[in-house]
């Protein structure tokens, strides 16, 4: 009796597991039931013209008014789209990052929720990432900002030329949503507080090598928006933060014991012109330049102690795999290198 051969199990796995898809793209919602239908109708049109398979990972990030209803019925019928629903509202970042971490393709676009940025610039951004493979990120340029000009526009204006200019990468508009990014960058990118204004540094950071592309924008048509005046002064804090890390967070002895030698030095030679003084016969109990001194001393040692506790910190977090010290560019001579 002849049997039949059984077939691998290995092989029909590999033929019917689906393939990713090319394009991610993620999109934070917050309170944005009366956009959600037409974002994802124009996100679709735009993808499906542009012949390549994607996903659209719509995160909820704790809406309040029936998005997530209305994301899970629009799901029946588009298999490509994949709502994600955080238990509360954690803020853009936070919602970000949740998309990141399940993003599929080759590309991961990054767009917002009230369409004030338009769908149907997506394939021309991919399409000039696959014509320069030199570049790694797109970063969208609002040229004709359809927004309010004292509330958002001169705030905004201002905010973009000090980061230019105090971290050296000079964008004209760090906040404008439409981004993409090859996929290596963005699995080396972790979102925490309120970094996601600052994308194109971290991603700049990570090794990417980024470029500004004019895009389309609109007045918001529907919703409210989310951002007022107030966010100026946060964007100064989030900006303090994010120079720190990028240039002394291997190092922080250099930042907190540079500091503290500052302080420190002055003091010293302060209390070091008091004791000469108090040898000579002068009373210097009752000066102030006394208690100057020596307050100038302690700080700055103290800061000098925060910077070895720092750098004591430091190397447990990479040492215990926390993070890489490096990234590796990718080299198609060398597919196995590590990234």
């Amino acid at each position: 009796m002849s049997t039949v051969p059984l077939p691998d199990p290995t092989l029909l796995h590999s033929a019917t597991a689906p393939q990713p898809p090319q394009v991610s793209i993620v999109v934070p919602m917050f309170n944005e039931a009366e956009s959600v239908s037409d974002l994802v109708a124009r996100v679709g049109e735009a993808m499906q013209a542009s012949g390549r398979s994607f996903e659209l990972i719509a995160v909820d990030d704790g809406s309040r008014d029936g998005t997530p209803a209305l994301l899970r019925q629009l799901a029946h019928t588009r298999p490509w789209l994949r709502p994600v629903c955080l238990a509360r509202n954690y803020g853009q970042s936070c919602a970000l990052q949740a998309g990141f971490d399940r993003v599929q393709g080759s590309y991961v676009v990054t767009l917002d929720a009230d369409l004030q940025n338009d769908p149907l610039d997506i394939p021309a951004l991919l399409d000039r990432l696959d014509a320069e493979p030199e570049l790694d990120s797109l970063s969208g340029w609002r040229q004709n900002r359809q927004d309010k000009a004292l509330s958002r526009k001169l705030p905004s204006m201002l905010a973009n030329r000090l980061i230019s200019r105090t971290t050296g990468l000079q964008l004209h508009d760090y906040g404008c949503a439409l981004k993409a990014y090859r996929r290596p960058i963005v699995d080396r990118i972790r979102l925490y507080g309120e970094l996601h204004r600052f994308l194109p540094l971290l991603a700049h950071d990570a090794g990417a090598r980024i470029a500004e592309v004019p895009v389309r924008h609109h007045a918001r048509a529907k919703g409210k928006s989310k951002y007022g005046i107030d966010r100026t002064f946060r964007v100064v804090l989030d900006l303090v933060l994010v120079l720190f890390f990028l240039r002394y967070r291997q190092r922080p002895l250099h930042a907190f014991g540079g500091l503290g030698l500052w302080l420190a030095t002055p003091g010293t030679l302060i209390l070091a012109w008091l004791f000469a003084q108090k040898l000579a016969g002068e009373a210097i109990g009752g000066r102030p330049l006394l208690l100057a001194g020596v307050m100038l001393v302690l700080v700055g040692m103290q800061l000098v102690v925060a910077g070895l506790i720092g750098e004591v910190m430091m190397r447990i977090y990479y040492e215990g795999g926390g993070g890489k010290q490096y990234h590796l560019r990718e080299d198609p001579e060398t597919p196995d290198a590590a990234r």
